[in-house]
């Protein structure tokens, strides 16, 4: 199994919120540009390149970012609503597709007829839509999105009540990210559906390939190296190989284990009831042609899609996506050279060990006895 266990992907326990009087202030917008002018000149802060942001273009990225926000907000419910819609289908389809299967077979077995040819040739044809469409599998990217669009709206509120001007590398960044959302894990079933029978199994990739790190104009109390040091450089180096040669690694192997097995099922399903669907035209020379392909392809189509198997290979996909991020996010802090464009390793640091599941200490005896393996 994987050896960085994630107990909650992207999913922060803590969410700030913004209080009454704030978002009256922004509507009225004289009152909120006064406070954001005071905050500005206000001596805790250390302002970067003795440059001071106009409040009024402060006032109006933060509108923007409110902008933004209510669109996730609508996103969330749009993708949680159709997930559950999704999932009904499978279910609806599922017990559909039996219930056709086994009443033609019924009536192969009784008496010849066209009657049930005619059920097991629906039955077939509804097959091959839920077999392209993997209904599971849908349901799963929709649950997926609406948790990340709803992580996305935390970091939102996060910037929005921590205190500091929102500027408009805050807007781009939070637009990227919904942008790289929406192509992640599309609505729409015609043209842009996602493959289910992918040729190879690759991490899923929800987050902007080119991703920029969040510039902060306005630096509390930080030190020179901004919470980093040479050994939690290391430390952080080590972890990405975990992370890439065993955690990702590991979820990439068991995705392609749920492909080949949906595949499988979805061949001997689709075959089971072609052979069904003919025998049931020659029942006369062998009644069994007709009847116990049927039975079998019931059993073969509730294992496909009552055990889920699409979901399950989403959610591995999705898993070794999740892996795939956190490492990128740890070199992306690395290869920035000026720390006090990094996010604080410190904070950084105990962020990762959360998402991974593992206290501070834990992941360090981890990061060091990998590293000695490495060297053995």
């Amino acid at each position: 199994m994987a050896t960085l266990q994630s107990s909650s992907f992207l999913n922060p326990s803590t969410t700030f919120s913004r209080s009454i009087q704030e978002q009256q202030d922004l509507m009225n917008g004289c009152d909120y540009t006064n406070r954001i002018a005071q905050q500005l000149i206000s001596p805790k802060y250390h302002v970067m390149n003795n440059i001071v942001p106009d409040p009024r273009a402060v006032l109006t990225t933060t509108k923007q970012l409110y902008a933004i926000k209510e669109a996730i907000t609508d996103r969330v419910e749009m993708h949680k609503n159709i997930g559950e819609q999704r999932s009904q289908w499978n279910t609806m389809l599922l017990i559909s597709i039996n219930c056709i299967t086994l009443a033609a077979a019924t009536m192969t077995a009784i008496a010849a007829n066209m009657s049930s040819t005619l059920l097991y040739f629906a039955a077939t044809v509804m097959l091959v839509i839920m077999n392209r469409l993997q209904p599971s599998q849908l349901a799963e990217e929709q649950r997926n999105a609406a948790r990340l669009f709803r992580n996305l709206l935390n970091q939102i509120d996060t910037t929005l009540s921590i205190g500091h001007p929102v500027t408009t590398s805050d807007v781009k960044i939070a637009m990227e990210n919904v942008l790289a959302l929406d192509k992640a894990y599309p609505l729409p079933l015609i043209g842009t559906m996602l493959d289910k029978f992918p040729p190879s199994v690759e991490p899923a990739v929800w987050w902007p390939q080119q991703r920029r790190r969040n510039s902060i104009n306005i630096i509390q109390n930080r030190d020179d190296l901004n919470g980093w040091d040479g050994e939690l450089e290391e430390e952080m180096r080590r972890v990405t190989r975990i992370l890439e040669e065993k955690d990702q690694e590991e979820y990439i192997r068991l995705g392609k284990k749920a492909l080949k097995l949906n595949k499988i099922l979805t061949i001997l399903a689709l075959v089971l009831t072609g052979v069904a669907t003919i025998g049931s035209v020659f029942v006369g020379w062998c009644c069994s042609w007709g009847v116990v392909p049927g039975a079998l392809a019931s059993i073969v189509n509730t294992i496909q899609h009552g055990g889920q198997v699409g979901m399950v290979f989403e959610m591995y996909r999705n898993n070794a996506g999740f892996f795939k991020y956190m490492k990128e996010s740890i070199e992306s802090n690395l290869m920035e050279k000026d720390f006090e464009r990094r996010e604080n390793g410190q904070v950084f640091e105990m962020k990762l060990t959360l998402k991974l599941g593992r206290s501070l200490s834990e992941l360090r005896d981890l990061a060091h006895s990998y590293s000695s393996c490495v060297i053995l």
